[in-house]
C-alpha cells in the first residue's frame, strides 16, 4: 500500500497500505535546537542503503532467532511478487539485481530451516550474506521506527444522522502513473492539482455514489486514511474489509506533528490516545487540524489481506514499509529498535522482516514503519510506537 501512518502489536495493511504516522514527531530526549529531520531528503540519485564492509559493524543476527514460520510466510509471499513481470523494472539497485534479490530470499528461507540456534543463525548469515544498512536521516544510520495497523470500526452502508462521515471509492478523475503514483486531477482539459481534504470533506463528491461506508466519528475516518485499510463492523456483526485504492498527490502533514508544533500536546506524552483525548476535549478544532493535511485517500473492497504495496498479504511484525524511491522492494530486513507492549512498557524489537510496503509519510532513509496487526490491541501498540533504531538489509554474496 502507499501509506500515511504508525501503531505496534501484531498486524495491518491493504493493496498499497498507506504506511504513515499520525504522530510524526521527534524523540523526547532531543532539544528544540537539536531536533532530527527524519524526512531529510537524500541527494538526487542517492539511495538509502550502503554496504557494511566491516563485519565488526554487523549486528547480532542471532537476536532474530524465533518464530520462523511467520518469516517464512512473508518470504513466500514476496517470492510470489518477484515472479510477476511488474517486479522487474526496479532493478538494479546498487550492485543488487532482480535475480540476486530472488536468490537472497530463497537462500534465507533455507537458512531459517537450517539454523538450530541463535549462534548458528548469526554465523550462517555472516558467511553467506552481504549486509547493507540504511544511512538514516543523519548519514550515521539513525532511523525512526513507527507502527501501523488495520483498525476495526463500526460502520454503516447508508448515511444516518449518527453515521455521516464517508469513506470514498476512487474517483475516475484521479490520475496515477503505471506504478500507482498520483499525478493529479483530470479537469477535462488536462491534469491539474487534486482537490484538498477540506474540499472533499465539504461534499465535493456528494451524490455521485462513491460513498462506500459511513463512520460515526470523523477522527476514526481520518485514522482509516492514515492506516490505509480497515475492517468495518456492520450492525449484524459482519466485518467488511477495505484497502487502499489511491490517494491525491498532496504532501502528507502529520496530525501529531501539528499539535505538538502548536503546543497543544507535549512531545513527551504524544501518542494516538493523547490525540483522541485532545479532540474529545476540543472538538471545535478537529476540522482545522485535519484540513492541514490536504492529502486524501480512497478505498476499495478487499478479500483477505490486508495487502501492502507489492500487492501481497502483509504479516504482523514482519512487514516493513519504507520509501520505495530510495529503498529496494522485497528485501530481507533486520531491525533494531523498541516497541511498546499493551501496558506501554518498551520491549526490544530485534527482528527479521521483509520490505513489502510503502509509506506515504515514510520518507527517505530516516523512516520505517512496522505492520503490527488488526484490531484494538494492534491499534494501541501502533499508537505508541515511535523510537529510533537501526535498519539492515541482507543479500546473498
Amino acid at each position: 500500500m502507499a501509506r500515511i501512518r504508525p501503531v505496534l502489536a501484531a498486524f495491518a495493511a491493504a493493496p498499497l497500505l498507506i504506511s504513515c504516522s499520525l504522530l510524526s514527531v521527534r524523540p523526547t530526549e532531543r532539544s528544540e535546537l537539536d531536533e532530527p529531520d527524519y524526512g531529510r531528503p537524500l541527494a538526487p540519485g542517492e539511495v538509502a542503503l550502503e554496504k557494511v564492509t566491516d563485519p565488526a559493524e554487523y549486528p547480532d543476527f542471532g537476536q532474530g532467532f524465533g518464530d520462523r514460520d511467520s518469516m517464512i510466510r512473508a518470504i513466500d509471499g514476496t517470492l510470489d511478487y518477484f515472479r510477476k513481470p511488474s517486479s522487474q523494472p526496479w532493478w538494479p539497485y546498487l550492485d543488487i539485481d532482480h535475480a540476486r534479490s530472488v536468490a537472497s530470499l530463497e537462500e534465507f528461507r533455507r537458512v531459517l530451516l537450517e539454523a538450530t540456534s541463535p549462534t548458528q543463525l548469526d554465523s550462517i548469515i555472516r558467511e553467506r550474506f552481504e549486509v547493507y544498512r540504511s544511512k538514516g536521516w543523519d548519514g550515521s544510520g539513525t532511523v525512526l521506527f513507527t507502527g501501523y495497523c488495520q483498525p476495526i470500526y463500526d460502520a454503516r452502508e447508508e448515511r444516518t444522522g449518527e453515521y455521516r462521515h464517508p469513506l470514498y471509492a476512487l474517483p475516475p478523475e484521479l490520475r496515477k502513473d503505471e506504478f500507482g503514483t498520483p499525478l493529479g486531477w483530470d479537469t477535462g482539459g488536462g491534469i491539474g492539482p487534486s482537490p484538498t481534504r477540506g474540499q472533499f470533506d465539504a461534499g465535493l463528491l456528494e451524490g455521485r455514489g462513491l460513498e462506500m461506508y459511513w463512520l460515526r466519528d470523523k477522527l476514526e475516518a481520518y485514522i482509516v486514511h492514515v492506516q490505509g485499510s480497515a475492517k468495518l463492523r456492520l450492525p449484524n456483526g459482519e466485518l467488511r474489509s477495505i484497502g487502499y485504492a489511491g490517494k491525491t498527490e498532496h504532501e502528507y502533514v502529520g496530525l501529531g506533528q501539528s499539535l505538538v508544533g502548536d503546543g497543544k500536546i507535549d512531545r513527551g506524552r504524544l501518542n494516538l490516545f493523547a490525540i483522541k483525548d485532545y479532540f474529545r476535549d476540543h472538538p471545535e478544532q478537529l476540522d482545522e487540524y485535519l484540513n492541514r493535511n490536504a492529502s486524501y485517500v480512497f478505498f476499495t473492497e478487499t478479500a483477505g489481506g490486508p495487502y501492502g504495496s507489492l500487492n501481497i498479504e502483509v504479516t504482523p511484525y514482519r512487514t516493513l514499509a519504507t520509501d520505495k524511491k530510495v529503498f529496494p522492494r522485497g528485501g530481507i530486513t533486520f531491525s533494531e529498535t523498541v516497541v511498546p507492549d499493551l501496558s506501554g512498557a518498551m520491549q526490544p524489537y530485534t527482528s527479521f522482516g521483509v520490505d513489502q510496503d510503502t509509506g506515504g509519510a515514510i520518507r527517505s532513509a530516516g523512516r520505517a514503519d512496522i505492520f503490527l496487526g488488526t484490531g484494538p490491541e494492534a491499534e494501541r501498540i501502533a499508537g505508541g510506537t515511535h523510537a529510533e533504531g537501526r535498519l539492515y538489509y541482507l543479500y546473498l554474496r
